[in-house]
Parts: structure tokens; C-alpha cells; sequence
């Protein structure tokens, strides 16, 4: 078995801390009352997706880096009012692109893990 490389540990743990962080700033504010629309339903549930996202990549699955790699184009997309919050995201997107589909990554995924390190 190979040793997950501690790029992708420290991705997953970001994603997986982001994820949880944004979803309970979120629900909390549509339970307070604060906000409520549509939309507002959508960014609880997106934090959730990178969470998952995050857990599947320490386990391993391939499928998770390239959702990964989604739900930070996402966040490019919809940074595009801000210049300056596009291009953090487009940089975040570049290192995580790079640190995802390295070769010792890529080895990585290649593999499937029935789960740990």
C-alpha cells in the first residue's frame, strides 16, 4: 500500500475543516431567521459537499480529487464580482490542481485503500 502523500492529507483536512466551518455559519444563520431564499439552501449544502469531498480524498477515492477540483472552479466562477477574491481562487484552484495530480498523488489514487493512512 502507498503512503498518501501530505499534500492531499492537507487538502482533505482544509476542505473537510472549510466544509463543516461554512455549512454551521450558514445553517445558523438560516435558523436565526437572518437569511432565507433558495440560494441561501444551496451554500450549506455546498460546505457539506466539500466536507464529503475531503473525506473521500483521505480515503483514497479518485473521484474526490476531481470534485475537488469542481467545487473550487465553483468558487472561481462566482468570485468573478471580486478581482481580487477571483484571484485568490484561481491560485487556490492552480496549487490544488498541481498538488492533486502529481505523480506521487496520482499514484495514490491509482490504488484503491480500504481506508487510513
Amino acid at each position: 500500500m502507498n503512503k498518501r502523500p501530505l499534500a492531499v492529507t492537507a487538502i482533505a483536512c482544509l476542505l473537510i475543516a472549510a466544509g463543516i466551518f461554512g455549512a454551521a455559519i450558514h445553517v445558523r444563520e438560516l435558523v436565526s431567521g437572518k437569511v432565507f431564499g433558495l440560494e441561501d439552501l444551496w451554500v450549506p449544502l455546498l460546505g457539506f459537499l466539500a466536507a464529503v469531498c475531503g473525506l473521500f480524498l483521505l480515503l483514497g477515492h479518485n473521484w474526490a480529487r476531481w470534485l475537488a477540483l469542481a467545487w473550487m472552479a465553483f468558487h472561481v466562477v462566482i468570485s468573478f464580482y471580486s478581482i481580487e477574491k477571483a484571484a485568490v481562487h484561481i491560485v487556490l484552484l492552480a496549487l490544488i490542481a498541481y498538488a492533486l495530480f502529481r505523480r506521487d498523488a496520482s499514484t495514490y489514487f491509482r490504488h484503491p485503500h480500504q481506508g487510513g493512512p
